[in-house]
């Protein structure tokens, strides 16, 4: 699919630093809550970007406010995470469009509930495979390209349940402890080389995952602010948070200035892991 680009009209106004002008970033997941968030840092800081996700109209809507935000190319690839060729096909059409990928955010998640004993194994293999297989293939399939570059980003968008556990949601706890480990091993075996490797740790977000959870709470009888009082209870700051905050953080792993950090997983949870 071919770009959209679209130009700075506001020559009126001082120029933003722009530290990854020219760099290509993918992030999946990219049409909505926090990857929407990622994609808009990014653009921010000038990277050309590719929106990959399931949701072909979500992408497009995104992708025509992205490009309204400065002079950037704006691409975006339809994919199915579970399926391997999917994901190999949308990195090629990515790379035909835009370039090499130099920033990679693996973001798109998904987070079952269910009680353990009643945990269905179908639920548990798919949770691993958007979860964790998509964000090894996705590494694999970029890594050779960072490294021809002479630069690379890989940030893996994981959790508070990547650091600690939860109760009724097993699969996600595994899997997010999962792409951590994925992180560490990843950053030790690039670290001599020009990638980084880094995972963001959200707690509860202000995304359409904690606002079902609010909705779950709710239909217990109890009201929208003891459902969300419930939900924060283990942030010492009492809120949710934002998903600017965790773009913002996300944004910074992946500035030139930050090649120093690799192997980190970094809460941005308000102080619940320390």
């Amino acid at each position: 699919m071919q770009p959209t680009t679209a130009t700075d009209t506001m020559s009126d106004q001082a120029p933003k630093p722009r530290p990854l002008a020219g760099r290509h970033a993918l992030v999946t997941g990219g049409n909505r809550g926090i990857g929407a968030a990622i994609a808009e840092e990014l653009a921010n800081l000038g990277a050309n970007l590719t929106l990959a996700a399931r949701d072909d109209e979500s992408l497009n809507l995104q992708r025509e406010k992205l490009s309204r935000t400065g002079a950037i190319a704006v691409s975006i690839q339809t994919l199915d995470l579970r399926d391997p060729a999917s994901i190999t096909d949308a990195v090629t059409a990515a790379c035909d469009d835009l370039g090499p990928i130099g920033i990679l955010v693996n973001n798109a998640g998904v987070a079952p509930s269910a009680p353990f004993a009643k945990m269905e194994l179908d639920s548990w293999r798919e949770t691993f495979e958007i979860n964790v297989q998509a964000a090894f293939l996705l590494s694999q399939a970029v890594v050779g390209g960072m490294q021809d570059l002479g630069h690379g980003r890989i940030v893996n968008v994981a959790s508070t349940a990547g650091l600690r556990g939860y109760p009724f949601v097993a699969a996600y706890v595994a899997s997010k402890h999962a792409v951590v480990g994925l992180t560490r091993a990843l950053a030790l075996e690039l670290a001599k080389g020009p990638i980084t490797v880094n995972a963001v740790c959200p707690g509860y977000t202000e995304t359409e995952i904690a606002l079902n959870a609010i909705r779950n709470i709710e239909n217990s009888g109890k009201t929208e602010a003891e459902a969300r009082a419930i939900l924060t209870r283990g942030n010492p700051q009492g809120r949710l948070i934002q998903p600017e905050e965790v773009a913002a953080a996300v944004g910074w792993l992946c500035l030139p200035s930050s090649g120093a950090v690799t192997g980190q997983a970094i809460a941005v949870a308000g102080g619940e892991v320390m």
